[in-house]
């Protein structure tokens, strides 16, 4: 079954071009040129991927987003947002958001397209070898794509949860971000724009009982981070 795209976007020009483009590519896309089409799609249909704008005519995609985010339906929706605004603080705060990617207009097509497969290929369940990894009250499964702490999940985006599980796979060794983002085969992530420590920061959010003296996830100054080995009891170790 072909994967459903949600286009919200007002340009109408725009989106008939892409939607024909990734129609032609095997998705199956719908289009909606407004923050309240958007909803209204959102309550008639599924999909498995919104591609939204930054700029409407009845909202801004920030607030959609936070929206989203705050809605128990929507939480894990992904997202992926659009902008003709392509300042580092507009793709952190999108980032920060909940957006599991960012593309600056004006963008190629073949370029969108590979990032929706990239985001798509990122949702599907990870079954190679040990399914659940745990650290003291941390656990962290693969095949469900869910962080629990004291069994309870945690509110982590799909793009947060692959980047925790790449620190965690590697515990004890220090990661780079350049090595973080070639883990990540093909995330959109950028070193200079800092989202390698949005996203940390709000993993830590979740993960950590006191995110500003972190235990998990620890910082190396001027070298990377490093998932600690031993947590909780045995958290001097790392």
């Amino acid at each position: 079954m072909s994967a459903r795209l949600l286009l919200i976007d007002d340009d109408a020009r725009l989106t008939g071009m892409v939607g024909d483009y990734l129609r032609s590519a095997g998705f199956e896309v719908s289009t909606a040129g407004s923050l309240a089409q958007a909803r209204e799609a959102l309550a008639h249909g599924r999909f498995e991927l919104l591609v939204l704008d930054l700029m409407l005519p009845d909202g801004d995609g920030l607030d959609f987003c936070r929206w989203l985010r705050g809605d128990p339906r929507w939480r894990h929706q992904p997202v992926l947002m659009l902008s003709a605004r392509g300042e580092p603080m507009d793709r952190i705060l999108g980032l920060e958001l909940g957006a599991d990617d960012y593309l600056a207009k004006p963008f190629e097509p073949r370029e969108l397209q590979a990032r929706i497969k990239a985001l798509l290929r990122r949702l599907e369940p990870k079954l190679d070898g040990d399914e659940v990894l745990r650290f003291g009250r941390l656990e962290i499964d693969l095949a469900a794509r869910v962080a629990r702490l004291d069994g309870k999940i945690c509110d982590l985006t799909s793009h947060q949860f692959d980047l925790l599980v790449v620190l965690a796979q590697s515990p004890g060794r220090v990661l780079s971000r350049d090595q973080i983002m070639d883990a990540l085969k093909g995330h959109p992530l950028e070193a200079f724009d800092r989202s390698i420590d949005v996203h940390i920061s709000r993993i830590r959010a979740v993960i950590e009982d006191d995110p500003k003296n972190p235990r998990r996830v620890l910082t190396v100054r001027g070298a990377g981070y490093v998932f600690a080995r031993k947590q909780d009891a045995d958290a001097d170790a790392a």
